[in-house]
C-alpha cells in the first residue's frame, strides 16, 4: 500500500477508438461536419452550375484546412500532489498541476470521482487566468505564476478511518474545438485515515500491578509515595527510611530504630482486542455485501478504532502499559509497552486494520494475555466468538472490559430484513445478557451513548477500587491495588 507521494499521470486509450500517431490528439466531429459539408456543397455547386453554392462551401473547407495546420503536437501533463504520511479523519485534500504548452489543449475538461462522493465536472481554461471554481465534493481553483499551468485544490469530506480511496480523475483536453485528446487518467493514491481520540480520564485496573515503577500503588512493599506503616528496623531496611522522630518518641534510649514502609509503585498492563472480523454499517441492506458504505456515517469498525484509540491514549497518558490484538490479523500483535512512540504504532495498528475474506475465515482462539492484564474487547457481538474470548480470559483471570461497536441502525423498510433483524437482535441481547449476569461490563460507544463513556469507565474503576478484595486497611482509595 502506498500512502502519499506524487503520483504522476498515466495515458489509457478509451476502449473502440485507436491512439492517433500525434500523442493521442482526434478530430472532433465539429472538424469532421465542416469537411464534410464543405465537399457536399462543392460537388452540388459544380453539378448545378452555381458559384454562389461553392461560395458557401469554401469557409468550411478552409476552416477545416486551418484547423489541421494548427494540430497539437504534444500532449498535456498532469500530477496529482498529496500529503506524505497518515491523515486524521475529516477531509482528504490533494493538488491536481495541470501543464500545457503553447501547441496543446486551450480547454481542459475534468471529470473527479471518488468512492462513495458525487461525480464533479469541471471545465478550466489552460492559458487564461483561472477564477475559482467549486464543486460539491471537489474543490477547483487557484493561480500561478505561468499562464500554462494550472493548480486545481481537491478535497474529500469523510468521517471514515483506515485504509481509504481518494481521487479518481479523467483529464480530457480539446483545442479550438476541432481537435480532442484521448482522456488520460490520474489515479490518486490509498490514503491511510488515522483514528481520532477522545479524553476519557480514569480507566479501570487490574486487580494485581507489575513492574517496579509506575504510577499506581500496588500491595507489595518496597519504594513508593503511599504509607503503609511504621515498622522496626530489620536487615535489609534502607537508612534513609527511618522515621528519627517516631524511634525518639517510642524508643528514648534508642534501642529500637523505626523505618517507615511504603507500598511499592507500579504499573498497570492493558491489551486492546479488536474484533475487525466484520464491518457493519448503519444501513442493515449493505451487511449482505452489496451497496457502498456510506462516508458520512462510521462503520463498527471505524467506532471500534475511535474507541480503541481512546483508551489506549488514557493509558498512556496515565503512564500504564497498552497492547494490542487484532482477531483477524494475528501475525503481528502489538506487545505492551508505554510513551508516545508506542502511543503512535498502536494508532496505526489501529488504521490497518480491515476484515479478511470470509473464504479464509476459521475459528477464533484466544489470543495470548500477560499476566495481571485488563482486556479491553472491542466488538459488535453478533456471534458467540466474544462470549467464549470473554469466558477464556476471565477464566485465568483476567478482568475484561467490553466495548459495543455496533453503529445505530436506520430504520428497515423491507419486511424479509426486519425479520432477519429482529433474529439477530433477539441473539445479540442474549448474549450481551450472558455477560451481564456474569460480571462483564459492557460499554455502549455508538450515537449519543459515546459521549456517555468517560462517565461510565469513572464508575466502573470507581467500583473496581471499593470491591477489590483483601483490600489493606488504611490504603489509600486515591490508588488502585
Amino acid at each position: 500500500m502506498t500512502i502519499g507521494g506524487i503520483i504522476v499521470a498515466r495515458g489509457r486509450t478509451s476502449q473502440g477508438t485507436p491512439m492517433d500517431d500525434h500523442h493521442g490528439w482526434r478530430p472532433t466531429s465539429t472538424h469532421t461536419a465542416a469537411v464534410v459539408t464543405g465537399i457536399l456543397l462543392l460537388a452540388a455547386a459544380v453539378l448545378a452550375g452555381r458559384a454562389d453554392i461553392a461560395l458557401i462551401g469554401i469557409p468550411s473547407l478552409l476552416a477545416a484546412t486551418l484547423a489541421t495546420a494548427t494540430r497539437p503536437t504534444t500532449p498535456q501533463t498532469a500530477t496529482l500532489h498529496e500529503p506524505t504520511g497518515p491523515t486524521t479523519p475529516g477531509e482528504l485534500t490533494a493538488t491536481l498541476h495541470l501543464t500545457t504548452g503553447p501547441t496543446t489543449a486551450d480547454v481542459i475538461h475534468l471529470r473527479i470521482t471518488a468512492p462513495g462522493h458525487r461525480e464533479t465536472h469541471l471545465a478550466l481554461a489552460a492559458h487564461a487566468r483561472p477564477r475559482t471554481g467549486t464543486g460539491e465534493d471537489a474543490d477547483a481553483g487557484g493561480s500561478t505564476e505561468d499562464a500554462a499551468e494550472r493548480r486545481v485544490p481537491l478535497r474529500l469530506s469523510s468521517v471514515r478511518t483506515g485504509p481509504q480511496e481518494t481521487f479518481d480523475i479523467t483529464m480530457r483536453g480539446s483545442r479550438h474545438g476541432t481537435w480532442e485528446e484521448e482522456p488520460t487518467e490520474v489515479g490518486g493514491a490509498r490514503r491511510l485515515v488515522l483514528p481520532g481520540t477522545v479524553p476519557l480520564g480514569r480507566l479501570p485496573l487490574p486487580l494485581r500491578l507489575r513492574g517496579l515503577t509506575g504510577p499506581h500503588s500496588s500491595r507489595r512493599l518496597g519504594d513508593g509515595s503511599e504509607l503503609r506503616d511504621i515498622h522496626p528496623f530489620t536487615p535489609g531496611d534502607r537508612l534513609r527510611r527511618i522515621d528519627w522522630r517516631t524511634t525518639a518518641r517510642r524508643s528514648p534510649e534508642l534501642d529500637t530504630l523505626y523505618v517507615r514502609r511504603t507500598y511499592s509503585s507500579a504499573e498497570a498492563s492493558a491489551v486492546l482486542v479488536v474484533d475487525s472480523r466484520d464491518e457493519v454499517g448503519p444501513d442493515l441492506r449493505t451487511w449482505r455485501g452489496y451497496g457502498t458504505l456510506r462516508v458520512d456515517e462510521p462503520t463498527s469498525l471505524d467506532l471500534a478504532r475511535h474507541a480503541a484509540a481512546s483508551v489506549a491514549q488514557a493509558l498512556v497518558e496515565a503512564g500504564d502499559r497498552v497492547g494490542l490484538e487484532d482477531l483477524a490479523r494475528r501475525r503481528r500483535p502489538l506487545p505492551p509497552a508505554s510513551g508516545r512512540r508506542h502511543l503512535r504504532r498502536v494508532v496505526h495498528g489501529l488504521a490497518l486494520a480491515h476484515p479478511k475474506d470470509r473464504a479464509t475465515e476459521h475459528q477464533v482462539r484466544p489470543p495470548q494475555v500477560p499476566a495481571d492484564a485488563v482486556v479491553y474487547l472491542f466488538t459488535t457481538v453478533l456471534d458467540d466468538a466474544p462470549l467464549h474470548l470473554v469466558r477464556t480470559w476471565r477464566t485465568k483471570g483476567h478482568p475484561v472490559i467490553v466495548i459495543d461497536t455496533l453503529p445505530d441502525l436506520h430504520p428497515v423498510i423491507e419486511h424479509h430484513l426486519w425479520i432477519a433483524w429482529r433474529i439477530t437482535r433477539l441473539e445479540r441481547e442474549d448474549r450481551l445478557a450472558a455477560l451481564d449476569r456474569e460480571g462483564v461490563p459492557v460499554v455502549r460507544w455508538a450515537g449519543s451513548e459515546r459521549d456517555k463513556a468517560a462517565v461510565r469507565f469513572e464508575a466502573l474503576a470507581r467500583a473496581a477500587q471499593r470491591h477489590v478484595p483483601g483490600r489493606v486497611p488504611g490504603a489509600p482509595r486515591t490508588a488502585n491495588p
